[in-house]
């Protein structure tokens, strides 16, 4: 395996938990549904670890590191607005 694909993994996987998190904690401010929020985060979490297997296997280099990337910036930019 190659190290730069476990780095884009990593970078991922520690952007897409906090994602997780933030998008659990909107959802619950807008909803104040239990059930809602379990299911945001369970389809949340769910794309982060298929985008984690796709970037160790079979993404090209550039799509793991756009991948990557995206997810961190998004993180960021909804971490700061919040």
């Amino acid at each position: 395996m190659e190290t730069w694909r476990i780095l884009a993994t990593i970078l991922l996987a520690v952007a897409g938990v906090a994602g997780v998190l933030i998008i659990m904690a909107k959802v619950r401010d807008s909803t104040d549904s239990s059930p809602t929020v379990a299911i945001a985060g369970l389809v949340s979490f769910t794309t982060v670890a298929v985008l984690c297997v796709l970037t160790l296997t079979v993404l090209p280099g550039a799509v793991a590191w756009g991948v990557a990337g995206l997810v961190a910036l998004v993180v960021t930019v909804l971490t700061l607005a919040s």
